[in-house]
Parts: structure tokens; C-alpha cells; sequence
């Protein structure tokens, strides 16, 4: 097979999907791997290791999506290019289709074969190609909500931990799972005093036993939601359901009534969102403001830790990639139940409930 790496185009996004490594197993396995030349820039890989390991390199993304059979990437194809992709192409990324429409249909249009890594899973529900950017995404929740609670951020000028005779902020944490129990950990780490919601008592449970005696444990419903986010500093929303769009959790009303200068991080953004006020935002644009409540909704915040992101997901998609690539897609689809899951799109065909059911589309069984 011919296995394409693009450069990633969208705003500030440094990673690359596949490591030297990658390409030296993909070429002992007798697969081409063709690179456009300064892909792992900036996470810190050179064209010569991409070479050395066997790499072709090219000059432009064109002639990538010209040739390659499978195209590896890290982000959803951008709308400049949308026009490189082929029929029957198998394209290998995020997808995270129930946040855009207008991606959803471009795709089907294209007739791409589409593999979305984040509705990979494993017969135990675990989502394999999901857990290491949510690692990521839950630490920089803490870091990026702490730099905008300063007051030239718009926020209320308050550090997390406090100081000795000064309070700690309030911390609330919208979702216990792998990005939840990452910032838990992070905002543990710093002082702050930290409630930790979801609607699983038993993750709650978990949670209680091993984390210090700063961070709390709800149970989620909306009155509980409502009386934690009305005394916050920083909301963190890590809400998600596989493939779906996020739940709104936080609509405009409660969000007029939170503190003056406090600030949510939307990790939920790349679902849709999960505030009435959230709309996707980058890196060099992060936040706006609504109701002086700091708003920050990048969809791609492990981009900006590129070789750190870069090698803990390539760690967790590499074994996928030759699976698909040593066994081709009808293979892959009827005997790996892992990557049957990840399918979403075939020529043409929506073949996922949750975003038929998002934007009322007609899906197909596999």
C-alpha cells in the first residue's frame, strides 16, 4: 500500500502522524511511505530521520493525495483540501464529524473511506486513539485556565493555589474520565480546591480513593452543576460521548450569573462544544468573552505541545495503521472489530448512528 503523511495545515497544528519509526515498519512490511518535506518540523523531526528511515519525501501536499492509497493524519482535512482527496481514498485521522455539518457532507461527497481515531475502541469501551490527547488535552485545561485567570487575560486575577492567608480558587471539573482525571491532577498539584462531577458513581468512587484530600467528588445532575459553576473560578468541561455531540451543560443564562473574570475551558469543543456559548476558536485567537465569563475553545489544543502530542499519539495509533495497511480496508472492517468501529464514512456512505443522528442524515450498518 501507499501510505501518505501531509502537512498539517489547520491553525497551529505542529504534529505529524506517523514517526521515523512508523515509516520503518511500514517499509519492512513492503509499504511506500511518501512524507511532504518538513511535516515533523515542529514536533522536532527532521526530513533527513524521515528519510533515513525510508521515507520518500515530496514537495507538495498535491502530490501526496495524488498518489497515496491511505492518507495519515492528525487533524480533519481543511476545506483547502478537500479537493486533493480521491474516491475510495482511505483517509486516517480525527474526524470528529458530529461538530461540523459542512465537514460531514464534504466527506460523503468525496467518497472517502473514512477511519476516525477517535471512535476506535476495544471490546472493554476503551477508545485506544482518544486517551492520549485527552491526557494532554486535561493537563493544558489547567495550565491554559490558569494563565487566563490573570487579570491582562480578562480574568479575575487570582493564582489556583493561593497563597498562605489568601483562599485557593475554585476549581470544577464537568466529567471524570481520562481528561478529567488529568486536570484533577494538575489542578491538585497546584492548590487549588477542586470538585470533580460526572454522572458515574463508581468512577466518582475511584477518584475519591486516589486523589488528595483537595479534590471533591458530585454527582452530576443540573441543580449540582449549577450551584458548582455559579462558585467557580475555573470550569473545565471534559464531557463526551463516542462519536456524538457534545451535551450542553452550561447554557447562556448560567453563564451571566458566574463570577466576573472566571473562565471555562471547553475541552468538549472538538464534539460541538458543550456550553450554549461555545463556538471553536485557535491558538492564536484562544478566548473571547461573554458575559465577562472568559470563553477558551481551541480544537486543537495539543497541537501546541506538538512533540510531546506527537509521540504519545503515534505510541497508540501505529499499531492500527499497519493493521489497516497489512490488511486492507475489507479486511480490516470484517475481521478487526477495533477498526470496524473507527469506520465512519464508506464511499459515500455514513456508516455512524451518532452522526446520522446528529444532522438527520441516512446512515447504513456495516
Amino acid at each position: 500500500m501507499i501510505i501518505g503523511i501531509p502537512k498539517e495545515i489547520k491553525n497551529n497544528e505542529f504534529r505529524v502522524g506517523l514517526l521515523p519509526v512508523g515509516v520503518e515498519m511500514l517499509k519492512e512490511a513492503g509499504h511506500r511511505v511518501l512524507i511532504e518535506k518538513s511535516a515533523g518540523q515542529g514536533s522536532g523531526i527532521t526530513d533527513t530521520e524521515f528519510e533515513s528511515a525510508g521515507a520518500e519525501l515530496l514537495d507538495a501536499a498535491t502530490d501526496i493525495y495524488a498518489q497515496a492509497e491511505m492518507i495519515i493524519k492528525i487533524k480533519e482535512p481543511q476545506p483547502q483540501e478537500y479537493d486533493f482527496l480521491k474516491p475510495g481514498q482511505i483517509i486516517f485521522t480525527y474526524f470528529h464529524f458530529a461538530a461540523s455539518r459542512e465537514l460531514t457532507e464534504a466527506m460523503l461527497e468525496k467518497k472517502v473511506i473514512a477511519f476516525a481515531y477517535e471512535t476506535l475502541q476495544l471490546d472493554n469501551g476503551e477508545l485506544p486513539c482518544l486517551i492520549p490527547m485527552s491526557e494532554v488535552a486535561g493537563r493544558m485545561a489547567v495550565q491554559e485556565g490558569a494563565k487566563y485567570l490573570e487579570e491582562p487575560m480578562k480574568g479575575r486575577g487570582i493564582i489556583l493555589g493561593g497563597v498562605p492567608g489568601v483562599t485557593p480558587a475554585d476549581v470544577v471539573i464537568l466529567g471524570a474520565g481520562v481528561v478529567g482525571s488529568n486536570a484533577c491532577k494538575m489542578a491538585a498539584g497546584l492548590g487549588a480546591n477542586i470538585t470533580v462531577m460526572d454522572v458515574n458513581l463508581n468512577r466518582l468512587r475511584y477518584l475519591d480513593e486516589i486523589m488528595p484530600p483537595n479534590v471533591h467528588t458530585l454527582m452530576s445532575n443540573t441543580h449540582t452543576i449549577r450551584e458548582a459553576v455559579l462558585k467557580a473560578d475555573l470550569v473545565i468541561s471534559s464531557v463526551l460521548i463516542r462519536g456524538a455531540k457534545a451535551p450542553c451543560l452550561i447554557d447562556r443564562n448560567l453563564i451571566s450569573q458566574m463570577k466576573h473574570g472566571a473562565v471555562i475551558v471547553d475541552v468538549a469543543i472538538d464534539q460541538g462544544g458543550s456550553l450554549e456559548t461555545s463556538r471553536p476558536t485557535t491558538h492564536e485567537e484562544p478566548t473571547y468573552v461573554i458575559d465577562d465569563v472568559v470563553h477558551y475553545c481551541v480544537t486543537n489544543m495539543p497541537g501546541a505541545v506538538a512533540r510531546t502530542s506527537t509521540y504519545a499519539l503515534t505510541n497508540a495509533t501505529l499499531p492500527y495503521i499497519l493493521l489497516l495497511a497489512n490488511n486492507g480496508y475489507e479486511k480490516s472492517i470484517k475481521d478487526i472489530e477495533p477498526l470496524r468501529r473507527a469506520l465512519n464514512m464508506f464511499e459515500g456512505d455514513l456508516m455512524i448512528k451518532e452522526v446520522a443522528e446528529t444532522f438527520d442524515l441516512p446512515w447504513k450498518e456495516i
